[in-house]
């Protein structure tokens, strides 16, 4: 087991690789009364197309399967996983986003069987074709739930409209007829490619013992045996420079219109700390712009044409990123042409110093305060290792950035890559 020590925040992160490849990490913290537990998978909804376990041939699975297999994990031959868990007082939970899979858990007692709980099912498939077909209903239900979501319809369009053929743009669930193909099969074959240990790896942090913890999970592992492991080979993804659509508009149950301005980024970095300097840059950008206490912020407030729905997020995955602005507004066409002067005037923005030392300040403070909560540690650690960083060294990043890293971002902003998504009510509001 190795110790790696992070002098900024006096925090020990503990290591060890286990025999069949699983990558594990313990973060001992002895003032939090609650322990959480994540396994994660670099399996996501954009991994459509790739080579299974022991064969040679590229296939393409149904969208929306690796949310399915997700909902399908926590049936045991012996019963739910959930259920087991709350025998043992500890709530449990599970997510798919693009880019990986991660389930989890969260106790106060009875660590020890938690975490071998959490072990034991995602590490064994019990699957039946009934018991899949059934599943189908419940999804597809979910589908539904999105597909009337006015939020959701509008933060997903916006990016739909950017791809062309990055299947980020299709939902993560997947849609009513490409779920309705999920076989038993089929689910079995992206288990047992991407569920391999190497693929994965587990993190818990909370008030644990590491010497004992980590002995738990290497005795848990030692009895299990897996198939050989392979380098997984899946599909590079050919996205044109182009976006696919410049404007969508979509009428629905809503009382106020929402309107988001995404913007497709196509010069993906492939260096994981030039990523994060550039993701920690471009948070650092965004704030200076619309912060509550900025110019654009007071003066866009004053004119009616934004509210406390206001946002703008920039996301960077594993091959994609883009910027998304906007928010509920009634004046949406004048948020609209205000976000899109601005991207396409970026070049000539002026940054200020003392503005930007005290942002870098606030950000810093932000990290900090994380480090209080075991979730927000394990998410964010999770959501960061398979790109190849440490959350640990985003403070010594955000301390050497310099105004020129932030001008450097202006070249990114291009008009021709910039897209708008309206949700408008069905009758009645009208623009104002």
């Amino acid at each position: 087991m190795k110790t790696i020590y992070y002098k900024t925040l006096d925090e020990k992160l503990y290591f060890e690789e286990m025999d069949n490849g699983l990558q594990v990490y313990l973060l001992p913290k002895a003032d939090f009364s609650k322990t959480y537990g994540l396994f994660s998978t670099n399996f996501g909804s954009i991994d459509t197309t790739f080579v299974p376990l022991h064969e040679n041939k590229m296939i393409k699975v149904p969208d929306g399967i690796a949310h399915f297999l997700e909902h399908k994990m926590f049936e045991m031959r012996e019963g739910d996983a959930s259920d087991f868990f709350a025998k043992l007082g500890a709530s449990t939970n599970a997510f798919t986003s693009s880019s990986r899979t991660a389930y989890l858990f969260s106790t106060t007692s009875h660590e020890r069987e938690c975490i071998e709980l959490l072990l034991d099912f995602v590490q064994d498939i019990y699957l039946t074709d009934e018991t899949v077909q059934k599943e189908k209903g419940i999804i597809n239900q979910e589908i539904g739930m999105y597909d009337d979501d006015p939020d959701w319809r509008c933060y997903f369009g916006s990016i739909q409209n950017l791809y062309q053929e990055h299947p980020v743009k299709i939902d993560i669930a997947g849609t009513v007829e490409t779920v309705d193909e999920i076989d038993k099969e089929t689910l079995e074959k992206c288990y047992h490619t991407f569920y391999h240990p190497s693929n994965m790896m587990l993190f818990v942090v909370g008030n644990i013992d590491v010497e004992e913890t980590m002995s738990i999970i290497r005795n848990n592992q030692e009895h299990k045996r897996f198939e050989k492991e392979e380098i997984i080979q899946r599909m590079k993804i050919n996205e044109p420079v182009a976006i696919d659509k410049k404007e969508e508009t979509l009428s629905m149950d809503v009382i106020m219109p929402k309107v988001i301005v995404s913007m497709k980024i196509n010069d993906i970095l492939n260096d994981p700390m030039q990523r994060l300097k550039r993701e920690l840059s471009m948070n650092i950008l965004l704030d200076l712009l619309f912060a509550k206490s900025s110019p654009i912020y007071e003066q866009w407030t004053n004119m009616g044409i934004i509210n406390d729905s206001f946002s703008a997020n920039f996301t960077q995955e594993r091959d994609y990123s883009f910027l998304q602005i906007g928010g509920d507004t009634f004046k949406y066409n004048e948020l609209k042409e205000k976000v899109l002067d601005l991207i396409a005037s970026m070049k000539d923005y002026q940054i200020d110093e003392t503005q930007f030392k005290r942002t870098i300040k606030k950000n810093i403070g932000m990290f900090i305060g994380m480090f209080n909560s075991p979730e927000s540690i394990a998410n964010m650690f999770s959501r960061y290792y398979f790109e190849g960083v440490m959350i640990f060294d985003f403070i010594d990043v955000l301390s050497k950035l310099t105004i020129q890293d932030i001008e450097d971002l202006k070249k990114l902003f291009i008009y021709d890559l910039t897209s708008c998504y309206i949700v408008t009510p069905k009758v009645g509001l009208q623009n104002k």
